[in-house]
């Protein structure tokens, strides 16, 4: 079914568009640019083109999308050599670029003055500022202010070409604007669904993005106007979705991250198809035949003890010093993530992590020996988005609203928590408190400054998209950068062992304390240590060469706080 799906998609890409015969078809070489925008299939052709920027999945090849080692810089995992923090500005590059913003401005133009049915137009001018807002807030996530290019520019345009940054909240207005005209055109099934853009992806998108900017707003800048505003956009978009778009959740947790087809699953709005030979990766291979990059103690206790309290005040939590008391009687998606039965030791296992948990979250059972289970021939699917994101966006929209009700979390979180073979008890809310079973409950361990309910919502997010790549965005917009310091102990830890238990075990692990028994340090050298410290690095520098190329035509280009 995958192979004839993308079959398909090649055949649309060569032939779209052919409604004359043959022999009277004008010469390839004779197209102009007028001609190339009167048929609906030419344009999706040029709309296929964004699609490897936007939607990675599982990247392809050796090269990685954001899923698991995708993505480092976070307190999920245990590094034996954490990755840093930007310490330099660059001379080039470093994000800056405007390419998209202007083939997204171009679709937009010449789809404006085609001859298309006005259906037609508004649906792919939809697609079009659909891919612009998805730009603008992946450059206002990294830079903050941003000049704001609304059409197509001409070189000879130089007053436009270098005017200054706008303010962040003037872009994400018009990044707003951008997925409200999306929401509205764009078709509802347009194209094979779960591999095509249509309204309800806009939608899952669009909950994504305002989420990040409305609590941006809300920790970074303090400012509520705009934080209630960008959050309820966030939530109806996310509503939209709920109601409207009929999905469900999948009947398996890991079956999301390890099909073979995700074609027909509920839960998939939009993936990545892999095909063997034609489209492969490495992530199904990494999981399960090469050392990784292990969970750290942090990760692991942050589950809930199956009772749906925090392990620390749980009474059925066993403690950590065996595996085995690790994963009993809990949250059933941490054996889904991680592997239950057995610790993975450098000197013990060839597939070892640097902290002994190691991740099988993305790994499919069935090809693990076989060839398309290799080294970067991976075939499995890649969500790209799905509804289990977009329900935790909602909850956590409500939430910062601070209009959260029962109804809210059985129609989000509990979703997630009564998914089969998850069925974790009800997060429940009292008097404004989390609540299981009626009873209030406050984890010790939580952060003082974030209030109880808002600290069980971001736990509930992070345990469901463990290691899907968005963790070091959520610090980022919490403000809370801090927690990834590795001399808080349980971000530089893993399992507990008895190094007698394990005689082969190479000096690549490192007790703490160098104890006979203890907890593992991955990063046991003081230089690989890493430290939040400086609050510059929540925005990325701008490129040294673009401030020079605007002051040559005699305008500053300002450079971020503190850079």
């Amino acid at each position: 079914m995958k192979f004839k799906i993308l079959a398909l998609l090649l055949i649309a890409l060569i032939y779209s568009g052919c409604k004359k015969d043959y022999l009277t078809r004008m010469p390839l070489d004779a197209m102009t640019d007028y001609d190339y925008w009167t048929t609906e299939g030419n344009v999706r052709t040029f709309a296929w083109g964004f699609y490897p920027a936007y939607f990675v999945g599982y990247g392809s090849g050796y090269t990685w999308g954001s899923y698991f080692s995708g993505e480092t810089l976070n307190d999920d995992f245990a590094p034996s050599g954490p990755n840093q923090f930007t310490k330099l500005v660059p001379a080039t590059g470093g994000g800056w670029s405007f390419t998209y913003v202007r083939k997204a401005n171009l679709f937009l133009d010449r789809v404006s003055k085609s001859p298309l049915s006005t259906e037609a137009k508004n649906h792919w001018m939809g697609i079009a500022r659909f891919f612009r807002a998805m730009e603008y807030s992946d450059l206002v996530r990294s830079f903050g202010d941003m000049p704001w290019y609304g059409h197509v520019l001409d070189v000879s345009e130089t007053v436009e070409l270098f005017k200054p940054r706008a303010p962040r909240t003037e872009v994400m207005d018009s990044v707003l604007a951008d997925f409200q005209y999306a929401a509205t055109n764009v078709r509802a099934s347009d194209g094979t669904k779960g591999l095509t853009i249509n309204k309800y992806v806009v939608l899952s998108f669009m909950s994504r993005r305002l989420l990040f900017e409305g609590t941006w707003q809300k920790y970074q800048n303090n400012n509520q106007i705009k934080a209630t505003e960008y959050l309820t956009a966030a939530k109806w978009a996310a509503n939209e979705v709920m109601t409207k778009g009929g999905y469900a959740l999948g009947s398996s947790y890991r079956g999301v991250f390890s099909s073979l087809d995700l074609a027909g699953n509920p839960e998939t709005i939009l993936y990545r198809s892999y095909v063997t030979a034609l489209l492969t990766h490495c992530l199904n291979s990494y999981v399960n035949k090469e050392p990784q990059t292990g969970a750290s103690k942090d990760a692991i206790d942050s589950y809930l003890a199956s009772d749906g309290l925090p392990i620390s005040i749980s009474p059925l939590y066993k403690g950590d010093k065996t595996i085995q008391n690790v994963m009993t009687n809990r949250d059933p998606r941490l054996l889904e993530s991680f592997v239950p039965t057995q610790l993975r030791l450098n000197g013990v296992s060839l597939s070892y992590s640097t902290s002994g948990y190691a991740c099988q979250k993305f790994l499919n059972e069935s090809i693990k020996d076989l060839i398309n289970g290799s080294g970067s021939l991976n075939d499995t699917d890649a969500p790209v988005i799905r509804y289990g994101e977009v329900l935790i966006n909602y909850a956590e929209a409500c939430a910062e609203l601070g209009t959260m009700t029962q109804t809210d979390l059985d129609a989000s979180i509990n979703k997630l928590r009564k998914r089969a073979g998850i069925n974790m008890p009800n997060l429940q809310v009292v008097g404004g408190l989390p609540a299981i079973n009626g009873v209030t409950y406050n984890d010790p361990k939580r952060d003082l400054i974030v209030p109880s309910l808002i600290w069980e919502i971001r736990r509930e997010r992070r345990v469901e998209l463990m290691m899907e790549g968005f963790r070091y965005n959520d610090l980022r917009r919490w403000k809370k950068l801090e927690y990834t310091n590795t001399t808080n102990s349980d971000i530089n830890r893993g399992a507990w062992i008895v190094r007698a238990d394990w005689p082969t075990l190479t000096s690549a692990v490192t007790i703490e304390n160098n104890a006979a028994a203890g907890y593992i340090v991955p990063a046991w050298k003081p230089e690989t240590q890493r430290t939040f410290t400086d609050p510059r690095v929540y925005l990325s520098p701008l490129p040294l060469d673009q401030i020079q190329l605007y002051k040559d035509n005699g305008i500053t280009l300002t450079q971020n706080p503190g850079w």
